[in-house]
């Protein structure tokens, strides 16, 4: 298995899985990152199949270990992991093999600097995270802490074109093939952000609330102003980008253009997903 999804969603991911082993046991789970959105299962799993075998990226292997939040995502974005335990690392230009068949490993910088791609060269299957989707790609999160990772975002692109998959397996969405279609929109998009970085630090922040959200399912409005008053990537999205508003209004602004997006409704002083 590639990824596990939210915690929140465990159940339905164990009882999905044991659709599909019918009575086969899971033994391995790999992580392309460590956000909660695709590592959040890993706990569960390890409980449903004790012999489960989990990695993840080298570059995090001790950190998930130690389990040190610090060094982790899970404080920084307002999100919750439950702990887990690793049992191997991978690296780039490593190759795994699931299931006898052979993945290579490649570097998926910008949207996490320790993301990983796996590529099946034979069938030519790409699963590409969070670097690309079929309309995008994640936050890029380093941008959120001075770092300037939109090049990385090129970079990754660029490699992702040179490998040529035939079909691309993201982490959010549906799988596609029309690889040149996305590109084109990621690059477009990765440029827009580049000239437009206020508009980047909002699509974070909204996508911050909504990933909380979809934890969730419903939300009291007071709830997400005390949840949000604690995430230091939507304090620090605040002071570098908002600051001639207060903390409050930013916020609702954001839960706003959610609404407006279709991505949420309030209600009854209820924020719900959709």
């Amino acid at each position: 298995m590639i990824d596990s999804g939210f915690w929140s969603h465990s159940n339905q991911t164990i009882e999905l899985l044991r659709t599909v082993l019918k009575g086969r046991p899971l033994n391995t789970l790999v992580n392309t990152h460590l956000h909660s959105d695709h590592c959040g299962g890993n706990a569960a799993l390890q409980v449903a199949w004790p012999e489960l075998r989990i990695g993840v990226g080298s570059s995090q292997f001790q950190s998930v270990l130690s389990w040190n939040t610090p060094e982790l995502s899970y404080d920084v974005t307002g999100q919750y992991c439950p702990r887990f335990t690793p049992h191997f690392a991978y690296s780039p230009s490593d190759t795994l093999l699931l299931c006898g068949i052979p993945w290579v490993v490649y570097a998926g910088g910008g949207h996490d600097p320790h993301s990983l791609l796996l590529f099946q060269e034979e069938h030519k299957i790409l699963i590409t995270a969070d670097a690309l989707w079929q309309n995008g790609f994640g936050v890029v999160f380093p941008e959120l802490e001075g770092v300037h990772a939109f090049q990385d975002v090129l970079e990754t692109l660029d490699l992702i074109e040179s490998l040529n998959p035939k079909t691309c397996l993201p982490g959010h969405g549906p799988m596609f093939n029309d690889l040149n279609s996305s590109l084109q929109i990621a690059r477009s998009r990765c440029q827009y952000f580049m000239a437009n970085p206020i508009k980047h630090a909002t699509y974070a922040a909204k996508v911050l609330i909504k990933y909380r959200l979809l934890e969730l399912q419903e939300w009291r409005l007071s709830e997400v102003m005390s949840w949000a008053s604690a995430v230091p990537y939507l304090k620090r999205i605040k002071t570098d980008y908002f600051s001639n508003i207060d903390f409050y209004t930013m916020i609702q602004d954001m839960i706003q253009g959610l609404v407006d997006s279709s991505a949420a409704r309030v209600e009854d002083q209820k924020l719900y997903n959709i």
